[in-house]
């Protein structure tokens, strides 16, 4: 239902672009997430699109560097990122849901893992 895509291996700096391809079940949820998970560390928000309107929210460590969008046309959501570090490095998986939340467990629709790693 969810096909997360993209992730691979970067050096600090650099950028990768994540997308979500949806199946026509899960787009008709209202929102889309994505989400990460370092190892060792809890699921973490990263970001989310309303899938109407398009309005957008982060979280605070990932502002000014990720952008959230989708394209309508192609059921998909895309997670561009930029000036990426070290830090970023986790297990990053889309969602879908109707609450336009930052809590992991309000989505209802989850994709497979895909792993980013930035090397310093």
């Amino acid at each position: 239902q969810l096909q997360a895509s993209g992730g691979g291996l970067v050096q600090a700096g650099g950028s990768l672009r994540l997308s979500c391809a949806a199946s026509k079940r899960t787009f008709s949820s209202a929102v889309m997430g994505w989400f990460r998970q370092a190892p060792g560390k809890e699921r973490e928000f990263v970001a989310a699109i309303r899938w109407g309107v398009g309005s957008t929210r982060y979280a605070d460590s990932v502002k000014g560097r990720f952008t959230i969008s989708r394209d309508k046309s192609k059921n998909t959501v895309y997670l561009q990122m930029d000036s990426l570090k070290p830090e970023d490095t986790a297990l990053y998986y889309c969602a879908a849901g109707v609450q336009y939340s930052s809590r992991w467990n309000e989505y209802d629709y989850w994709g497979q893992e895909t792993l980013v790693t930035v090397s310093s």
